[in-house]
């Protein structure tokens, strides 16, 4: 997937704001229906927020990105990208990896990418938003959690999508994010499949830190 597939979804969406759009750029190529990937197009947005359905990132290159929001790369730090966007006149800010690792129980099964964003939209005073796109339909009732620091954070599910389920951790959760290694995110599959994906945080930090300072302008 390409980021700015990744971006035009979610500028359209708002769920991500700008960064699921992104990846919407890019296209996908026909999917087997035998895979544990979403058969929807679209995720959910996040529990409590009034925002629209993110669409699902996928993987093709396209011309135009949703909204006519063009996502600029400002740089590119350890195995995150650092993006900026301004769908329908407002800025979105975010950063963006895909796993350093991914397991699934049984082995081997199909899905689509997985991608991690952390995104800032000042316009709605958000900061340093944590999601996930798992790359499948997520077993509705779930559990998902989110694992750095030596803490485990429990993951709000919808669709495709991860969010925190308390939004009072999630400061806590990014700074953890910002000082370790890694970060293993598990789900199960609408299958059943168990997912491990495990994210390098090497340039989270500097990435934020970035956008931190573009994100003002």
């Amino acid at each position: 997937m390409s980021v700015r597939r990744i971006l035009a979804v979610l500028v359209a969406s708002g769920v991500m704001c700008g960064v699921t759009d992104l990846a919407q750029a890019q296209g996908a190529s026909p999917k087997d229906s035998s895979k544990d990937s979403s058969k929807a197009s679209t995720g959910a947005a996040k529990p409590g927020s009034a925002k629209p359905e993110a669409a699902k990132p996928e993987t093709r290159p396209a011309a135009a990105v949703a909204g006519g929001a063009e996502p600029t790369l400002i740089g590119q730090f350890g195995t995150w990208g650092a993006y900026t966007a301004t769908p329908n006149g407002k800025k979105v800010c975010f950063a963006l990896a895909k796993p350093s690792s991914s397991k699934t129980n049984p082995p081997n099964r199909p899905r689509d990418p997985a991608y991690a964003f952390v995104s800032t939209r000042p316009a709605e005073k958000v900061t340093n938003e944590v999601s996930i796109m798992i790359g499948y339909a997520l077993k509705p009732g779930s559990e998902s959690t989110l694992e750095v620091g030596g803490a485990t954070y429990a993951m709000y599910t919808q669709g495709d999508g991860l969010w925190i389920k308390n939004a009072a951790e999630e400061e806590r959760m990014v700074e953890a994010m910002r000082k370790s290694a890694d970060v293993v995110v598990k789900g199960v599959s609408a299958k059943g499949t168990e997912t491990i994906d495990t994210f390098s945080l090497k340039g989270l930090a500097q990435a934020l830190d970035r956008l931190g300072q573009d994100c003002r302008r």
